[in-house]
């Protein structure tokens, strides 16, 4: 969905969603990845982050960004020596796709993270939702990041069921003001789920009100 200058959607609604997104970044924790817009390292958060818990993953992302700051110097450490990086993680396939990831960012990118959706998610261990990490977290795009938690709720406040993830996702996009990926991604996975709930809602109404703006969203299952 796209939401053209001046319209209802992006004057009014937008407007007091980034709002509330601004409030709850106030009270958000400092952690060190939200500090960085380096791809590789936003990255390497990401991957260690999947079924880890937070405070275990602060002090291993800063050791192994010590060891391996780059994708090329990853690449060309041992598989071994990264499994090795990763102790204390579990999980330890995650290493092993990280630096598979590290070996076709320096053979195909030149050693640098690609900035699109499509190559993000030709690299192994990145899926869906770390592609759109990087996206948002290094890159600032106006892209969601939908986690499991933020997809139920969505689907509860736009079908009262689960939704495809194409649709998901396209309601979840128009959520983000636009220029605030950044803050929007960080804020929404810790907002009241109500909240996320009536704003989903709103963008739905306005998408059946106005489809000329929307797209296919406004054919969106009832609620």
């Amino acid at each position: 969905m796209t939401t053209a200058p001046g319209t209802e959607l992006s004057r009014a609604v937008l407007n007091r969603w980034r709002t509330r997104l601004a409030k709850q970044l106030v009270v958000e924790r400092d952690l060190p990845w939200r500090r960085t817009r380096d791809p590789w390292e936003v990255l390497v958060a990401e991957m260690m982050l999947q079924q880890t818990q937070v405070s275990r993953v602060i002090p291993a992302w800063t050791r192994f960004l010590e060891s391996f700051p780059t994708p090329q110097t990853c690449a060309s450490a041992p598989q071994s020596e990264i499994v090795r990086a990763w102790e204390g993680l579990g999980y330890h396939r995650r290493a092993v796709a990280l630096h598979g990831a590290a070996h076709e960012v320096v053979a195909r990118f030149g050693g640098e993270l690609p900035n699109n959706l499509s190559d993000l998610l030709s690299l192994p261990g990145v899926g869906p939702y770390s592609a759109r990490a990087v996206l948002a977290f290094a890159f600032e795009d106006d892209v969601a990041v939908v986690d499991t938690n933020v997809a139920r709720i969505l689907s509860r406040a736009v079908a009262g069921e689960p939704l495809g993830a194409k649709r998901l996702q396209e309601i979840a996009d128009a959520l983000v003001p636009q220029g605030e990926g950044w803050a929007h991604n960080q804020a929404v996975p810790r907002l009241p789920a109500a909240t996320i709930m009536s704003m989903g809602k709103v963008v739905v109404g306005f998408a059946r009100s106005s489809p000329s703006q929307c797209g296919d969203l406004s054919a969106t299952t009832s609620f």
